[in-house]
């Protein structure tokens, strides 16, 4: 079972490094992995410990059959009888003090944990069942996202009039445009994988037998997940790095600021030498590729 497999950290998240790999798994299938302030607080320091390692290079976020259904509600009816407590002085709120209640404050961690980090190193969203709401956006912060063909996407939350304060409104236009967008956030539709994978919100369906057991399911999914990270992880990382960065630095500016960040980012690779080695391998791999072609003509 998961608990086995996955060294465990916390009750509610679950993390196991496999080399270069770092997977970290939301572990509340009760509350289909709504997450709450502890867990909130347990993802960002997983999230933390990753980015802050030399050896793990990309990391899954998964959630087993249920990806995850955003805030959980059970803790924030508990928290908001006194709606005007919020407005008086974020540092005291009674919510914050709560220990439950998703943390609420312009500053620092988001209500659903990682939501604010740009972590140094990829991510990729493992998907299966809802990823709704909170769960969207979560999804959203992750730089590739794969899923299975049962995932459901949505803004949930519209029904019962939380809003999208965790990136949603800014993520989920930059990746599937204004109006397909506006259309998750005004009607609360759901989106199926297949026209999720078609807008661009999935990157890759994976292909899970209608017979398999959910935990066949979860793991056929984290197989894919896992040779996605593998692979990513094999490239000369600075250099990968340093253009990951650009790409998120220069949304919404300018083509000229656009292109003196790309410069600046890009020629701290040139100067650490990468491109040159690089350039070296290419040429022998080049020779020997050359070679073995004319043999077999």
């Amino acid at each position: 079972g998961i608990n086995a497999e996955y060294g465990l950290k916390t009750k509610d998240v679950l993390v196991k490094v496999d080399g270069p790999i770092c997977t970290i798994f939301l572990n509340r299938p009760e509350k289909r992995n709504a997450v709450d302030r502890p867990t909130a607080y347990q993802l960002v320091q997983a999230f933390r410990n990753f980015d802050a390692s030399d050896e793990q290079k990309v990391a899954i976020l998964c959630g087993g059959s249920c990806f995850c259904a955003g805030a959980d509600l059970s803790a924030l009816t508990e928290s908001l009888n006194d709606p005007t407590a919020l407005l008086q002085d974020f540092s005291v709120s009674k919510r914050e003090k709560d220990p439950r209640f998703n943390r609420i404050h312009p500053d620092g961690d988001g209500p659903m944990g990682p939501t604010r980090m740009l972590t140094k190193k990829p991510v990729i969203a493992a998907i299966s069942g809802f990823a709704v709401a909170g769960g969207l956006e979560l999804a959203c912060w992750c730089d590739l996202r794969i899923a299975t063909e049962d995932a459901q996407f949505g803004v949930y939350c519209r029904k019962w009039g939380v809003p999208l304060i965790d990136g949603g409104t800014y993520r989920l236009p930059h990746i599937i445009g204004l109006g397909r967008a506006m259309d998750m956030i005004l009607t609360a539709k759901t989106v199926t994988a297949t026209e999720a994978f078609q807008w661009g919100l999935v990157n890759r369906i994976v292909q899970v037998s209608k017979e398999s057991s959910p935990q066949e399911a979860t793991q056929a999914l984290l197989q894919e997940a896992h040779r996605l990270a593998l692979h990513i992880a094999s490239f000369p990382q600075f250099c990968m790095l340093q253009d990951r960065l650009s790409t998120y630095q220069n949304l919404g500016r300018t083509i000229d600021d656009g292109l003196k960040i790309e410069f600046m980012n890009g020629v701290q690779v040139v100067l650490s030498g990468q491109p040159a080695q690089g350039a070296q391998t290419f040429l022998k791999v080049g020779k020997r590729t050359s070679s073995a072609q004319k043999s077999k003509l």
